[in-house]
């Protein structure tokens, strides 16, 4: 018995939840001026053993979704395969937490869904997954008012944070350029 397909509507829904537990899983926490980040699954590796048979499991929570999804056979095995690369790397300590931190099983996973949704069912972009948190919140309030529904209004919260980095940017260049006239503040104001 197959199941009913899902309509794009729950498609954002299940890959936007997929892109949460992807970022909680392999890039809870960014670095610093790279695009790589810290999640649960590195940090699980750091308990010996247990933690790397829980971030296993974890990850297998995505191969299920997937399953449900419809993705082949052949692909939800290579989320398999980097499950248990993870799992059997990080039993070396250090350099199993540092591996957990670079393969990113969950992140990889998420990123053979997505290709099969954009095969299977095409949307037009994929903001619900760049930004998850911000889509799930921007779709609670526009089941509460139309003002959210606004697609300036809608492009400007789901940007709101790229939009704040740039504005802090435009802050240290004015700052920058500022203190360069000014002379860093050195010349004698009479």
């Amino acid at each position: 018995m197959s199941e009913k397909p899902l309509s794009k509507a729950e498609v954002i829904v299940f890959e936007r939840d997929l892109a949460k537990w992807a970022g909680l899983m392999d890039s809870l926490v960014r670095i610093p001026f790279t695009r790589q980040g810290i999640g649960l699954d590195a940090l699980l590796g750091m308990i010996p053993v247990l933690g790397d048979i829980a971030g296993l499991i974890l990850t297998l929570y995505v191969w299920h979704k997937a399953k449900r999804l419809g993705l082949p056979i052949s692909q939800r095995n290579r989320i398999l395969q980097w499950a248990f690369a993870d799992a059997v790397l990080g039993l070396v300590p250090i350099l199993g937490t540092l591996l957990d931190i670079l393969i990113q099983p969950s992140r990889q996973a998420m990123q053979l869904v997505h290709q099969h949704i954009q095969q299977e069912y095409p949307l037009e972009n994929d903001l619900h997954v760049q930004h998850p948190y911000l889509h799930e919140r921007l779709a609670q309030k526009q089941q509460q008012s139309a003002f959210w529904r606004h697609p300036l209004i809608s492009w400007l919260w789901l940007h709101s944070l790229d939009l704040l980095v740039l504005a802090f940017i435009l802050l240290v260049v004015c700052t920058g350029f500022w203190l360069i006239i000014d002379g860093w503040g050195l010349k004698s104001h009479s």
